[in-house]
């Protein structure tokens, strides 16, 4: 039975058509490939760098506000932050979600460095 089902597999593959692509093809779709995923795993390596959680100062150092700017953030309603381990922590993931949700948050936020979440 096993013997009879592999021919037929077999078989069945070989009846299948082929498709061949030109060297200039799959260098389009490799060249495609690379623009979608490069700066998915960049993303995903520079959000594996950053702690889960930030504390206050690492906010600051990350984003570049100051302590006032960041006060304000931390006191907005619709701001990322926990207050449930002692002192303020933004969730990181959280965070950059929120950051990119509107371009008026981007804007409040001018990051130094090119972190971002995916």
């Amino acid at each position: 039975m096993l013997f009879e089902l592999k021919t037929y597999i077999l078989r069945m593959v070989t009846r299948m058509p082929s498709t061949t692509f030109s060297s200039e093809e799959i260098q389009t779709f490799v060249n495609e490939i690379k623009k979608q995923l490069v700066p998915i795993l960049v993303e995903e390596l520079k959000e594996s760098e950053l702690p889960p959680l930030l504390t206050r100062k690492q906010f600051m150092d990350i984003t570049g506000v100051g302590p006032t700017k960041c006060n304000e953030l931390f006191n907005r309603g619709d701001f990322p932050v926990t207050r449930e381990l002692g002192h303020p922590k933004v969730p990181t993931k959280m965070f950059f979600d929120w950051l990119y949700a509107s371009a008026q948050n981007v804007q409040e936020v001018r990051m130094k460095y090119p972190y971002s979440a995916i």
